[in-house]
């Protein structure tokens, strides 16, 4: 497999008035194509904020990141968010599904954002909407859904794309154990059926079993191996 993501001796810290707060201490970390990696750690660890680095929302205070042969920490904001757009495909705990638009709607988000025509969006939606096992509740507004269905229809919206990179933050972490278990099931299917390279961040170790690679962060270091 290729290397898809190094990152380079990177350095995080926030400024709170005229203190400042490291959080990230000389990060270095490569991810192959098609790898599954799980980031582990306590709260306060750095994990997040390394998972917004490689996903390109946040930029390091120094250090380099670099994803299929891109520098992202050399981009500027619009040619970020272009590259955001282009790339990668987030999951986050919480679904962030707007309430106002139907399954549908909300998965055809990112693709108004393309040069893609109306039936190529449909052909697309319905692509995804389908894999993640939803194709029946493509017209159901999101409170007309469960939790997990949720999650799933924010799947939907990261993999429409067909970004380069999913990144997920505690995907399962507002879920009950059975929908947990599904959702986990869906990414395990994801990076091994479609290949696709994702970087999950969880505090769960039976979530983190189903990565194919563990690394834990502890105040700002990757420890172990």
């Amino acid at each position: 497999m290729a290397e898809l993501i190094k990152v380079q001796n990177v350095f995080k810290s926030y400024w709170r008035d005229s203190i400042e707060i490291p959080v990230l201490n000389n990060i270095s970390l490569n991810v192959d194509e098609g790898d599954f990696v799980a980031l582990m750690g306590p709260s306060g660890s750095g994990k997040t904020t390394l998972l917004n680095l490689i996903a390109g929302i946040d930029k390091p205070s120094k250090g380099n990141i670099i994803i299929a042969d891109t520098d992202i920490s050399t981009l500027g904001e619009s040619s970020l968010a272009k590259w955001r757009a282009n790339n990668i495909g987030f999951i986050f705990q919480f679904y962030n599904l707007i309430p106002v638009l139907t399954a549908f709607e909300n998965v055809e988000l990112p693709l108004l954002l393309t040069k893609l025509s109306k039936s190529q969006r449909k052909k697309q939606v319905e692509t995804a909407l389908t894999l993640v096992g939803l194709g029946d509740r493509m017209s159901h507004y999101p409170k007309q859904l469960s939790g997990g269905q949720e999650q799933r229809v924010a799947i939907a919206r990261a993999i429409v794309t067909d970004p380069v990179l999913l990144v997920a933050d505690e995907p399962t972490g507002d879920l009950d154990r059975n929908s947990a278990e599904e959702i986990l099931t869906l990414m395990e299917r994801l990076n091994k059926e479609f290949k696709k390279t994702i970087i999950m961040v969880t505090h769960d170790p039976h979530a983190a079993e189903r990565a194919r690679i563990v690394r834990h962060l502890e105040k700002g270091d990757l420890v172990g191996i």
